[in-house]
């Protein structure tokens, strides 16, 4: 499928949200975001008292789901910068099926910017490593974007990305997705760029969890809060 023509059927518009309940367990507040080609599930991290213009969309793998990996690093994050970083966890519509994904995906930077978010960085995860790849250049908001364990199916046109940073993470012992899927999409993409391999970690990044957890962390605040002066 060419750039013009996922354009073309990257058509989908938000005409409600509701309150929803989400799994037991999780933080956050469960929306429900209703669209022109069905309901979305998400669940939102932010502080009302402290309104912010910077925001976080996170998607997970071809499975879908919330948690993120690293032992569920993307809610955990979420509920840790939420007084400065709105976040928004995407659970997709129809797990594994990459242009409805970028379009839930989509959905997800629509709303945070319909409510005053005016940067935005894409998270994801194997499968979602290539969403929020392909769906990044279709958004001005969106200032960063972070693939873990990506796949390269759909990833192709990383250089699309740029000038955005485009940060790239690995685990050097990944049997699912090989670290060579990272090698792969750090070389399409263009600056600024950064590829990150840790050693003995698999695809699901548990063996060096607190690494990811600080690594997304320094990437969020520096590209969405300004420094101090």
């Amino acid at each position: 499928m060419t750039p013009d023509d996922m354009r073309d059927e990257l058509t989908l518009s938000i005409n409600g949200v509701e309150q929803w309940q989400p799994p037991e367990g999780q933080a956050g507040d469960g929306l429900m975001l209703h669209t022109t080609r069905g309901p979305i599930e998400a669940i939102l991290h932010h502080d009302p008292e402290k309104p912010t213009r910077a925001g976080v969309v996170w998607v997970w793998g071809a499975r879908g789901g919330f948690d993120g990996p690293a032992d569920g690093v993307y809610g955990a994050l979420a509920e840790e910068l939420k007084s400065g970083i709105t976040s928004l966890r995407v659970n997709y519509r129809y797990p594994g099926v990459l242009p409805e994904s970028v379009m839930d995906t989509l959905a997800g930077v629509s709303f945070l910017s319909g409510t005053g978010h005016r940067e935005i960085v894409l998270v994801g995860h194997s499968f979602g490593g290539a969403v929020v790849i392909a769906a990044a250049p279709f958004s001005e908001a969106v200032t960063a974007v972070a693939a873990l364990s990506s796949q390269t199916a759909g990833a192709s046109r990383a250089a699309d990305v740029s000038p955005r940073p485009l940060l790239l993470v690995h685990g050097e012992d990944d049997t699912r997705l090989p670290p060579y899927c990272t090698e792969m999409i750090f070389e399409w993409a263009r600056h600024p760029k950064r590829k990150i391999i840790y050693p003995g970690a698999g695809h699901g990044l548990r063996e060096c969890a607190d690494e990811v957890r600080g690594l997304l962390r320094d990437f969020l605040t520096t590209n969405l809060l300004p420094e101090e002066p």
